[in-house]
């Protein structure tokens, strides 16, 4: 049975089975199976894959160590007991201190730039970056032209990266 060049029984079987070995969870190596499936189409559309088992099987990894970032990210709560919950059930994680702490840091200078704005350029980076409002809507919102709104988003966007490169050289 074969899909885009792919053994789907290979896949299900011997790749899914090395996924659930790592992950230690069968659901997660559904979830990352997927996940490289859905890359491998992505990336089928662009190039000629010679070897679409093995090129799956590498994408599958990366997807396996994009998971394992992932989750590092998160540290398990304790209960009431002192015990920590089982380490597979994601809705028992919070963010580590560390990461929050990072960002915490990072949206106070987030803040201090867009503090450093016009007033009308931080709203118009507000509406269409934080509340999501397409362009047209935040003109009409605001009463000034979709030129406008473009000038002042790119102003924003311009002043964040020119911060970011100084942070970050």
């Amino acid at each position: 049975m074969n899909w885009n060049g792919i053994n789907l029984r290979w896949a299900y079987t011997d790749l899914l089975l090395s996924l659930s070995r790592q992950t230690r969870c069968v659901h997660d190596a559904y979830d990352i199976l997927h996940d490289a499936f859905v890359r491998y189409m992505l990336a089928s559309q662009r190039i000629t894959i010679d070897q679409p088992n093995a090129y799956l099987r590498r994408v599958a990894h990366s997807v396996l160590i994009d998971h394992y970032r992932h989750a590092a990210r998160y540290v398990a709560l304790i209960d009431e007991s002192g015990v920590s919950p089982q380490l597979h059930q994601t809705d028992d994680f919070a963010p580590s201190a560390e990461h929050l702490v990072d960002m915490q840091q990072r949206l106070e200078a987030l803040q201090r730039i867009l503090d450093c704005l016009p007033a009308r350029c931080r709203e118009v980076f507000w509406l269409a970056r934080i509340e999501g409002h397409r362009q047209a809507h935040i003109a009409t919102m605001l009463g000034i032209s979709l030129n406008m709104v473009e000038r002042h988003l790119m102003r924003a966007l311009l002043d964040l990266r020119a911060a970011r490169e100084a942070l970050c050289p």
